[in-house]
């Protein structure tokens, strides 16, 4: 049934159940609601019918009591969505909303579920729990919002599943802007935040619990006993700017990024679990400022480096303003268990600015074995104001002089999985009593939380015949993660093939590969949800109309929310050239791709850029592509770049871009007059970029631009013949 507001039939009137200990109002449309609830005592319970709400914006208000809260429920968990522009306000005291699922959908104002309704009437005392928010995001990727935003005091947000939050905005966020909602003693527990993917900028954060202005005042929120599951927005997952918070039995899976203490003092973070099974830049714990404890926590298999380390303490800001970073002092790092944790950072982001290391510190009686000798503890400052103490270290190469024992320690694996030293280290790091939270005991027991697979996996296998319109109807028909095998001949595509869903195309014979050419402006469209693989194929440009700007793969021409994989391998592009700027991939704005993948490949006689990765100019930091890999591929008669990848600006919350650029050849490339980036490859504010292997004949030079951060750039072993040498160097302020 589809309830959105006024044509709802008559046998669907407003239902009241006869108990007067009950008193469950059953409604089937929005006025029916809202007469509901402006009738509503304590004890009421107002369930939504089972069906589809579409465009429903919920104003939820009224004053219940500890022992009889008013309740708005669904008729049955899970069976009532809110699609459409809708949302969610709760006001008053001693309200209960549970079984909601939001999809299919965004908020017409900038927060799916808020507890309040104003910044005058505000949510105490009240419950969300056991409700869905699933992918209802803006559909412009940076118009920011917030899926849930916490306000007032004693409020409580439980047993709840957020899961792809993809545009810009914080998934949760508890806020301290008024004096009624600091000190509120909120409790945020047992909930599933799935996956957020990487969002491409700072702005992507699942949970933050205050802002830099409010952060000298205390928000006493408890955080306890959630499932982070590869929440990838940005460089920091958890970000607590408030005081006297406790974040204590959360486990944080394959997650990229850090619990961050960034403003605030006296917190605490206890007994939460870190597992990255090895997942580039996966993360633990970073302390700043003052009074801040770490006691007790396991972090395991964690790649992350810099401030995305496993174990971060950080330097200071000599008399810092509130929004940078104050000095750790006097805080407390103790009995927490480190295993093949890559990099534990001490005194990290030291710089001109960042001079003030941390004093009056202990990090004590921890545990750090690694399987392998290596190097995981850097020391980027003086680190005298922290004392050392009862420290057990294995496997690691470099220590601090006092305060650690280093010796091969024995390890006992609990029930629960969890490793924990014997003998000697049996005081050392976590308690042998230490409890971890089940995924299943997270979210709601009746929505499924999502499988991880590779997106071109799970579906079917097609041949296709070059008839007319063949390629076009396969990609028409085609389901999620189909694989359309194309015999040989040529196929001619007279409309632009609109890629919405993941899809592999592939030659199904490699010896005789066969032909695509296009009569219109592009051969592809990448779309929302859409992915696209393809190999042993050959794309030629010959037919396609005689106009600038042409392209054999382009996105949708305006923002796109979720981002989209790019496979291009055993693949001859070929006279990309009937006239100017014809690229072979043309991208717009505001796009984001998690992977690029160019293998194997012959590009020839294109008169545009092969990638042209730089279409956010306005220094934000802002990019259009987290991994790209170019490699054992040649590229010949390129006017513009092979590749342009750039990421502007001084923010430090991401971790990309990253580039590996290896065993290319490249001969007359980069120099058309057209060609404003002046290279045959040019990288500009990429964090981690691996240029080697490659001859580069007659072409224009490669050029490094770093910027912000702490990049690493390797540039080695390449050929240059009648070609500039590559340059790295930083960009230079106007």
């Amino acid at each position: 049934m589809d309830f959105s507001g006024k044509g709802a039939i008559a046998a669907l009137l407003l239902a009241s159940v006869t108990s007067a200990d009950s008193r469950e109002v059953l409604v089937s449309t929005q006025d029916q609601f809202r007469e509901a609830v402006t009738s509503a005592a304590p004890g009421d319970e107002i369930v939504l019918a089972n069906g589809r709400w579409a465009d429903f914006e919920i104003l939820f208000t009224g004053d219940g009591t500890a022992d009889e809260p008013i309740t708005l429920r669904a008729q049955t968990k899970g069976e009532v969505v809110v699609t459409g522009q809708s949302n969610l306000r709760l006001a008053g005291e001693h309200l209960v909303v549970e079984g909601l699922v939001f999809r299919e959908g965004h908020s017409p104002t900038n927060t799916v579920i808020s507890f309040r309704r104003n910044g005058d009437d505000l949510a105490n005392h009240s419950r969300v729990t056991e409700v869905v928010i699933d992918h209802f995001n803006n559909p412009e990727r940076f118009e920011t919002d917030f899926w849930v935003m916490m306000y007032g005091r004693n409020n409580r947000f439980d047993h709840n599943h957020l899961e792809g939050k993809s545009n810009a905005g914080v998934t949760m966020a508890v806020r301290l802007d008024s004096e009624e909602s600091q000190n509120n003693h909120h409790r945020i527990d047992h909930n599933y935040f799935g996956p957020r993917p990487a969002l491409g900028s700072n702005g992507g954060e699942t949970l933050r619990i205050g802002t830099s202005r409010y952060s000298l005042s205390d928000s006493y929120t408890v955080v306890e006993n959630n499932w982070f599951e590869r929440c990838n927005g940005e460089v920091e997952i958890v970000s607590s700017k408030s005081g006297r918070n406790v974040l204590r039995g959360n486990v944080f899976f394959e997650s990229r990024g850090t619990l961050t203490l960034r403003h605030g003092n006296f917190n605490t973070v206890e007994g939460n679990v870190f597992l990255g099974n090895g997942v580039e830049h996966t993360g633990g714990i970073r302390v700043i400022n003052k009074h801040q404890t770490v006691r007790n926590n396991y972090l395991s298999g964690l790649t992350g480096h810099r401030f995305g380390g496993g174990l971060v303490v950080m330097n200071g800001v000599p008399n810092s303003p509130i929004n940078r970073y104050h000095q750790v002092e006097h805080s407390t790092i103790e009995n927490n268990t480190l295993i093949d944790v890559r990099h534990i950072e001490l005194a990290a982001g030291a710089d001109a600015e960042r001079t003030a290391p941390p004093r009056a510190t202990t990090f004590s009686n921890n545990l750090i074995v690694n399987s392998g000798p290596t190097p995981s503890i850097a020391v980027h400052d003086d680190i005298s104001g922290i004392v050392f103490s009862g420290n057990m270290a294995s496997g690691v190469t470099t220590l601090p002089e006092d305060g650690f024992i280093s010796s091969p320690v024995q390890l006992e694996r609990l029930p629960n999985g969890l490793l924990v030293g014997t003998g000697d280290a049996a005081d050392v790091g976590i308690s042998p009593r230490f409890s971890i939270i089940e995924r299943e005991a997270t979210g709601t027991p009746w929505y499924a939380k999502p499988e991880h697979r590779d997106r071109f996996e799970g579906g079917s296998r097609r041949s296709i015949s070059p008839a007319e319109g063949a390629l076009f109807d396969a990609v028409r028909t085609a389901g999620t993660g189909d694989t359309l095998l194309l015999e040989p001949g040529t196929y001619r595509a007279s409309r632009v093939i609109v890629v919405d869903r993941p899809l592999t195309i592939v030659g199904k014979s490699a010896d005789d590969p066969p032909v695509l050419t296009f009569e219109r402006t592009a051969l592809f469209q990448i779309e929302e949800g859409g992915s696209l693989r393809l190999s042993d194929l050959i794309i030629d440009g010959r037919d396609a109309p005689d106009t600038y700007g042409n392209a054999a793969i382009r996105t949708h021409r305006y923002s796109m929310l979720n981002n989209y994989q790019l496979v291009v391998d055993r693949v001859v592009v070929r006279n990309l050239n009937v006239n100017h700027s014809f690229h072979f991939l043309k991208i717009a704005s505001h796009t984001f791709a998690d992977e690029i993948l160019i293998r194997d490949s012959a590009f020839s006689d294109v008169t545009g850029h092969i990638l042209d990765l730089g279409k956010e100019t306005e220094d934000l930091g802002i990019y259009n592509a987290e991994y790209v890999t170019v490699a054992d591929s040649t590229f010949k008669n390129i006017g513009g770049a092979a590749l342009h990848l750039y990421r502007g600006g001084t923010d430090e919350s991401t971790f990309g871009p990253h580039l590996r650029f290896s065993d290319n050849r490249l001969e007359n490339v980069g120099l058309n007059r057209r060609n404003k980036t002046r290279a045959s490859v040019l990288l500009h504010g990429v964090q981690v970029a691996d240029i080697h292997n490659n001859r580069v004949h007659d072409s224009a030079a490669i050029r490094v631009l770093t910027t912000v951060g702490d990049p690493i750039t390797r540039v080695r072993e390449n050929a240059l013949v009648n070609t500039p040498q590559v340059t790295v160097s930083p960009v230079t302020s106007p």
